[in-house]
């Protein structure tokens, strides 16, 4: 069975966080001061922390950015759940958007529509390593932090993600596009706002910091992130072209590589169920992209207000594409893309 995800941890990955274990090296030190020195180039960020967890790396952003206690904060219907459950823990409130059918993307309309039920802030999901239309968002005033757990690396309208908003959470976790195993960096892309977050930051107990041992595996990752994500979006191109065959269709993308390749959702055109059947008998596993979102906890609330990120949630999965994929797997995947029913 191809599996849907796979870890793109390889020996020098491996090496990094044993010598971490042998040196006794494992709380936070040298190596995390190494791997954000390592995000600050990669990124073009002017600070950064790396905290234990996103929810962590979301608190200190709110922190820095002294929001008036039950001030309305925007999220995706199709964000990580954790945001939800972390905006509501810290005294917020959470006000969800409905997304582009085309994109999976909050847009600047459904902005519009958050501002005008109360929300002060957008907590802005970059889902599937896709950018959306900051131009228009940022027009509309409101501050905004950047998720680019999925999109580091992307860059639209020669702007990097992550350089748009106050700040932005590069998260860490298990499945995002760079691991350290758990964890997230939170960045601030300019003077003035690392400014602001370092008096809060400073004063981090070293219980929120990431450890060396995750840091050595994330240093690692984002030095071969170029390597990893020229092979994945070589196979997002085979994928591409083999769904074109098929009545199913994939998100709509920067066309000139902008986007950063996570995974390979598809919006089915048929039942899940027919799909994880036919993809299962050809020895491929297949998972709902959204499992684990806002509108899966939240369904039946938000399942009139949010009716195209509803739709998504039901009939969009992932497909296995991470670079460790050999060719026969790869060209076995492509084969049931493009005549999954």
């Amino acid at each position: 069975m191809i599996q849907t995800f796979s870890s793109t941890i390889r020996r020098k990955e491996m090496d990094a966080v044993l010598t971490c274990m042998v040196d006794e090296k494992t709380g936070p030190g040298e190596l995390n001061t190494r791997f954000i020195q390592a995000v600050k180039e990669f990124t073009g960020c002017d600070g950064a922390v790396a905290f234990r967890s996103p929810t962590l790396a979301l608190s200190y952003a709110l922190k820095a950015l002294s929001l008036e206690s039950e001030s309305g904060i925007m999220i995706s219907a199709l964000a990580p759940a954790w945001q939800y459950q972390t905006v509501e823990n810290l005294g917020f409130k959470p006000v969800v958007l409905d997304v582009s059918e085309e994109t999976g993307l909050v847009t600047a309309e459904t902005v519009s529509k958050g501002i005008q039920e109360g929300g002060r802030l957008l907590l802005l999901h970059e889902t599937m390593g896709i950018l959306p239309d900051f131009e228009a968002i940022l027009a509309l005033g409101v501050p905004v932090i950047e998720d680019i757990s999925h999109s580091v690396g992307a860059v639209f309208n020669e702007k990097k993600a992550g350089s748009s908003g106050v700040y932005s959470i590069m998260g860490l976790e298990e499945f995002d596009t760079i691991t350290a195993g758990g964890g997230a960096v939170l960045m601030a892309p300019g003077r003035r706002e690392w400014i602001v977050l370092k008096k809060y930051t400073d004063e981090a107990p070293r219980t929120d910091i990431l450890p060396d041992i995750n840091s050595a595996l994330a240093f690692v990752q984002i030095k071969e992130f170029a390597r990893n994500e020229e092979m994945r979006k070589k196979l997002f191109a085979v994928f591409q072209h083999a769904l074109l065959s098929g009545k199913n269709k994939t998100f709509v993308r920067e066309p000139n590589s902008g986007s950063t390749v996570w995974s390979f959702p598809v919006v089915l055109g048929g039942s899940f169920k027919d799909a994880k059947q036919y993809a299962n008998r050809k020895e491929i596993e297949i998972q709902p992209a959204y499992a684990d979102s806002v509108i899966a906890l939240k369904e039946e609330e938000l399942s009139a207000s949010c009716i195209k990120a509803k739709s998504l949630f039901l009939r969009t999965v992932l497909f296995p594409l991470y670079p460790r994929l050999t060719n026969d797997a790869a060209t076995k995947i492509a084969k049931v893309l493009g005549t999954l029913p």
